[in-house]
């Protein structure tokens, strides 16, 4: 029997997935029979074939059993990483963590000693009393899992002893702290105590002070403001004034402007100018006369 460093039920549980992988792998080689067959029954019925139509077979057949075998590595793969996962699941209630060697996966020596294993200790099992219920990962009560567990343990409480004495001297130092804040608390009081008339005194001539201050401010600013509002109201009734003044000269302006065309249209030149161009009009109306006449028919 190959010694692989199991014990019998972890031998027992390798032996279970061995068998699980080899009715998927004789399921999937029947398959790919299958596929050798159907071509067989269904293209292999004439004597003789050209060189295009055994090409079409050969490829057919070609991308059916690629398709067959690509599956099957799917899903063995597939089939690793969900074994993976109850191992790690397992490992970590018992806080283990586990590391793979992913070069040992093409060891030859080992792959070997696991196919002699399949060949010579796989058929001994038949004998021997498996679980008829769904296969679950017993716990590991192991000496040396025992031993590591024990040692984290040991490491465990080593820590939480150190975190202990650890909040042991903050715990000392907080209370010294806060004896010293309450000494500086003390002190503060008695020094503003004793500081206190002084500043109360210094403080209330600088407060009036400021009111003084303050006073003077607000009498100028509403001296200014009164020194304002009159002088706006001066603006206001001179520019009043201003524009009466503006119509009445406008107004003596129109009547000088009327008064000076009336007395225009009353001399002698106005007249006789006017005399000339009643005597042209005439003489124009007298020349369209006389030469309408010399003007042909249409």
């Amino acid at each position: 029997m190959a010694d692989f460093g199991f014990n019998e039920h972890h031998q027992n549980e390798v032996i279970n997935y061995m068998r699980f992988a080899r009715s998927k792998r004789l399921l999937r080689l029947k398959t790919i029979d299958s596929c050798f067959e159907e071509l067989k029954d269904s293209r292999l019925v004439e004597e003789t074939f050209t060189v295009d139509e055994v090409r079409e077979m050969l490829d057919g057949l070609q991308m059916v059993v690629r398709g067959e075998v690509e599956m099957e590595l799917i899903n063995t793969a597939h089939t690793n990483v969900l074994l993976l996962r109850q191992l790690f699941s397992q490992a970590e209630k018992f806080y283990l963590r586990l590391q793979s060697d992913i070069s040992e996966l093409e060891n030859r020596e080992l792959l070997e000693q696991v196919a002699e294993f399949e060949k010579t200790d796989f058929k001994t099992t038949n004998k021997m009393n498996l679980e008829t219920s769904k296969p679950k990962l017993a716990p590991l009560n192991e000496g040396g899992v025992s031993e590591l567990l024990n040692k984290e343990i040991a490491r465990l409480q080593e820590e939480n002893e150190k975190m202990k004495s650890r909040l042991r001297t903050l715990e000392s130092q907080a209370m010294s702290a806060l004896d010293e804040k309450t000494k500086a608390e003390r002190a503060l009081k008695d020094l503003k105590r004793t500081q206190g008339e002084q500043q109360l005194s210094a403080q209330t001539k600088e407060i009036s002070s400021l009111e003084d201050t303050v006073a003077a401010l607000k009498e100028d600013y509403e001296r200014s403001l009164s020194a304002k509002a009159a002088s706006q109201k001066d603006l206001q009734e001179n520019l009043i004034t201003a524009k009466h003044e503006l119509l009445r000269v406008q107004e003596q302006l129109a009547l000088a402007e009327k008064e000076l065309d009336k007395k225009f249209q009353q001399t002698a030149a106005y007249r006789n100018m006017k005399e000339i161009l009643t005597k042209k009009n005439e003489q124009i109306k007298e020349i369209r006369k006389r030469l309408q006449k010399y003007e042909p028919d249409d």
